[in-house]
């Protein structure tokens, strides 16, 4: 039961809402600071007037936000919610993701996060495995400053 229940958090989530569309991320931070982060979120999210959900395994330190939109307006109203977030977990000594992965949305966090020698480290190791950058281009790295002129 506990499987299919965390299975059907997303649908449930949904279904708070008819109509409306989800924005589902997440963020980790040390299982002490958990609490914290867990409530000032959720205060953000109240000020906000946005539907969402909150779950996680607490075990670790990660906890999964679904933020429910039905309009641009809304969905700007959440982009600023998980920016804060996420700021948040980053302070707390947290990661900006905990099992979601970085991606498009998140990879402008990776230098304020790890450092700048350290992403370089990652490209080097990730240019080493995948040299004409055909795995996931664009998805982990923030764009350096060269590669924005040639989009």
């Amino acid at each position: 039961m506990l499987w299919s229940d965390r299975k059907n958090a997303l649908y449930s989530g949904l279904a708070l809402s008819e109509g409306s569309r989800g924005w589902s991320t997440d963020v980790c931070v040390p299982v002490s600071k958990l609490p914290e982060l867990v409530y000032e979120t959720k205060q953000d999210i109240g000020a906000s007037g946005i539907i969402s959900t909150i779950v996680g395994h607490v075990g670790d330190g990660n906890f999964h936000a679904l933020l429910l939109f039905k309009t641009e307006e809304e969905l700007k109203v959440i982009q600023e919610l998980v920016h804060r977030m996420v700021e948040r977990a980053i302070a707390l000594d947290g990661t900006c993701t905990g099992e979601h992965g970085v991606g498009m949305g998140k990879r402008d966090y990776l230098i304020e996060e790890l450092g700048a020698g350290t992403v370089e480290l990652m490209k080097t190791v990730k240019k080493a495995i995948d040299p004409h950058n055909l795995f996931n281009p664009g998805k982990l790295y923030p764009p350096a400053q060269d590669d924005s002129k040639k989009h």
